[in-house]
């Protein structure tokens, strides 16, 4: 029933962050990426100040300080988030949507081979299921000849600290942080230092900002504040190599948003690239249930 549950959140993860994709793109045709990026990632801190106080209202309990191993945390997760998001868009601004959704998708074999580096051995179906995971990226994504360019590299380095983000929240969790608390520390420590970028690289104008607000504050409330906080509640109770299967249905729902949302059309192919996506998250969750319950 716990594996159940973290599945489920991190899935709705998936969902949110996928839809989010939509409102993301949009709000690029009027501002500068470090000024979307800071603006919904404050954003996302700020919504989970009440909540957090409303936990600790409810539990008391709970102490009233974070402790240093949550501060510590969610310091970390910022900087690394802040790191694989900056590479992310930097790279899609010189590379195509198609390229950088596959590039990015390659987190799936990447978390697991740093597991290795930390003595965590994934078992056999992972490492296939990924691989058919893949192919369905591939399908989904891939429109045109695959040559790696200079944005293709960014997106790649974005896709590996995106595995390390995983990884770290794991490794935080593993030794007892406060998942909200670490989640909003996050949130504060990268979009103060996108705050600081977005001085120093872009100059934001506030009619600008106001034409996107819609953007910012789904994305800011829904992709932030709502989805990365579930993806550290549910990686609690999910192996990592299994959470970052169910996170990588990201590009799925997103393919899926745009064509219900934007009118986007889907080909064969990309029905077909979605559909093995769907099935390789789908055995990896039945059949590591099975092997449980041997």
């Amino acid at each position: 029933m716990k594996n159940l549950k973290g599945s489920i959140m991190l899935i709705i993860t998936a969902l949110i962050w996928g839809t989010a994709f939509v409102a993301q793109s949009k709000g690029m045709d009027y501002i500068g990426p470090f000024t979307y990026n800071a603006l919904r990632t404050l954003l996302g801190g700020i919504v989970l100040i009440p909540v957090i106080a409303l936990f600790r209202r409810s539990k008391s309990t709970q102490k009233n300080t974070p402790s240093k191993t949550t501060v510590k945390g969610g310091i970390l997760c910022g900087t690394v988030l802040f790191a694989a998001s900056s590479l992310q868009q930097a790279g899609i601004i010189m590379t195509t949507a198609g390229k950088a959704g596959f590039v990015t998708a390659l987190y799936i074999i990447i978390v697991p081979v740093l597991g290795l580096f930390l003595g965590k051995r994934p078992r056999s179906v992972i490492w296939i299921c990924a691989a058919g995971a893949l192919a369905g990226f591939y399908l989904l994504c891939i429109k045109e000849d695959f040559a790696v360019s200079v944005g293709d590299l960014l997106v790649l380095a974005g896709a590996v600290f995106f595995a390390v983000h995983i990884m770290v929240i794991d490794k935080f969790n593993d030794m007892g942080a406060d998942g909200m608390v670490m989640a909003c520390l996050q949130f504060f420590t990268a979009g103060t230092i996108m705050l600081i970028c977005m001085f120093i690289f872009e100059k934001p104008v506030l009619s600008s900002i106001s034409d996107a607000k819609l953007t910012i504050l789904y994305t800011g409330i829904m992709s932030c504040g709502v989805a990365y906080t579930l993806q550290i509640l549910g990686q609690r109770q999910t192996e990592p190599a299994r959470a970052t299967m169910l996170m990588s249905l990201e590009s799925v729902f997103a393919a899926l948003s745009g064509w219900v949302i934007l009118n986007e059309k889907l080909s064969p192919r990309e029905i077909c690239g979605c559909a093995l996506v769907f099935s390789a998250v789908l055995a990896a969750q039945l059949l590591s249930a099975d092997k449980k319950a041997e």
